[in-house]
């Protein structure tokens, strides 16, 4: 009896934004989803499947990336903040699929310090990069880089689509196009210079959350910050951010929070805009090519982003607001289109399904776990149920903490300590514990820590934060 014949294990397009959240996305809904023009991505949840709970085990760029790719927690591949670079010589996705006989490659943000590797050709920004004509750096000028004309998710692009076509065609290949936008100061091309002119965007319920009446423990970082900075980029003739001159004169505090709220969604959802249209052409590409069938293609942003929620903007605190990675995936054949996923997922998961797509038999890497099952509607019954989260870089408004997450509780312990980490505030702040109901709270307005009718699932949850913990082997105090 002949053996059943194996298919070709499909290419992988692993597209990424930079901070681009569920809210600005359209496909989530929420109070912007009238106003988000994002068809591209429509387009692949209709033809794929949304995830609802996929969630970063670190809110913050460089630790999230470096995350996705080992399938590691902090803790575990030593990137705790912006400032650590993510050695060569640790084992991550691009590698092992090199061993499988994928041909790898990436363009655009990469944020990890050292030269990539695992990749057969890499083209990525340095450092965060810049909106307009950025500099990518290859393996051939590492050092100095070439200048690309143009806005940079359009360069991007185009730097994308030259490697598709140049290519070794007798390869599956494994892409990451990492897109600078939606990373502050929200730039965009000049086409979108129009786009929301005379709109007035609805507002988040607890945008003019002043105080911290409601038991949170944090200040975090309020929507005046940006304010301030469009205010002092106006004063001294600064080009970075985009829509300016911008003044405050006259406006008491509700007034000003609301104009800076406006400008700030504003300036996002054109960016985001900027990058939909950028993903329209890598699937018209494929169609063209006549390889969507045999394609993965994945969207998502390496953390979520506050878009107001509680007066704030930024990221980083265990809100869902920020630790919610949107993600779409399109597999035609396999993902029933029009699908629906409410399992927890991690970015520590993502090396895993890649490989299980690889045809790696034993796909486990890191911490993670393939959720392909999962997409075909059969979710494993030991699938997690509950999930861990660390953020490193202590600021005095925005603490350094732990907690854990399940499908309906949240739990929070601030420690509040720099535990020498670069970049951290050295003065540490009062230990501090909130809690959420997140069904009867979901938009976590009110700590119930203190709440007594709550206090045996707080017990409940304090000693499974305690086991998570210990079970993904962080021990650092």
């Amino acid at each position: 009896m002949a053996c059943k014949e194996q298919p070709a294990p499909p290419n992988i397009l692993f597209i990424m934004s930079d901070d681009h959240t569920s809210q600005a996305w359209g496909v989530y809904g929420g109070i912007l989803s009238e106003y988000v023009q994002s068809p591209h991505i429509a387009r692949l949840v209709r033809e794929g499947a949304l995830l609802k709970n996929v969630f970063c085990t670190n809110a913050i760029c460089t630790p999230s990336r470096a995350s996705i790719l080992t399938g590691l927690y902090s803790h575990q591949h030593g990137v705790y903040t912006l400032s650590e670079a993510l050695s060569p010589d640790r084992h991550n996705v691009a590698k092992a699929l090199q061993r499988q006989g994928y041909a790898t490659a990436i363009v655009g943000k990469w944020h990890l310090k050292e030269s990539p590797a695992g990749f057969d050709y890499f083209n990525v920004l340095p450092g965060q990069g810049r909106y307009h004509d950025p500099v990518l750096r290859n393996e051939d000028n590492w050092d100095e880089g070439q200048v690309y004309p143009g806005f940079s998710a359009d360069v991007i692009t185009d730097e994308t689509i030259a490697w598709l076509e140049r290519r070794p065609q007798d390869r599956p290949f494994m892409l990451m196009t990492h897109f600078k936008a939606t990373h502050e100061p929200f730039d965009y091309p000049a086409r979108k210079d129009s786009m929301y002119r005379d709109v007035v965007f609805p507002e988040p319920h607890n945008l003019l959350d002043f105080s911290q009446d409601n038991g949170r423990t944090f200040s975090g970082q309020n929507l005046e910050r940006l304010g301030q900075r469009w205010v002092s980029a106006t004063a001294s003739g600064s080009t970075l951010y985009p829509g300016l001159p911008f003044s405050l004169d006259g406006l008491d505090s509700v007034q000003a929070r609301q104009a800076i709220y406006q400008k700030f969604v504003g300036d996002f959802l054109r960016c985001g805009s900027a990058i939909d249209d950028n993903i329209g052409r890598l699937l018209a590409w494929l169609d063209e090519q006549g390889l969507t069938e045999q394609t993965v293609v994945i969207y998502t942003s390496d953390q979520g982003y506050f878009l107001g929620e509680h007066g704030f903007f930024d990221k980083r605190m265990f809100y869902e607001e920020a630790i919610r990675m949107p993600f779409v995936i399109r597999y035609p054949g396999e993902i029933p289109a029009g699908s629906r996923v409410d399992d927890i997922i991690l970015n520590t998961d993502f090396a895993s399904l890649f490989l299980d797509y690889a045809g790696v038999a034993e796909p486990s890497f890191g911490a993670g776990r393939s959720f392909r099952a999962n997409l075909r509607g059969h979710t494993p019954d030991d699938w997690r149920t509950s999930m861990y989260y660390r953020y490193w870089l202590h600021q005095t408004n925005r603490p350094a903490h732990y907690g854990i997450r399940t499908d309906r509780y949240k739990l929070t312990y601030f420690y509040g300590e720099h535990l020498g980490m670069p970049g951290a505030h050295r003065v540490n702040t009062t230990p501090a514990w909130e809690f959420y109901d997140l069904e009867k709270d979901p938009h976590e307005d009110r700590n119930a820590y203190q709440d007594s009718s709550y206090r045996e699932v707080i017990e409940q949850m304090t000693q499974q934060l305690a086991a998570l913990r210990a079970s993904v082997g962080d021990t650092v105090r």
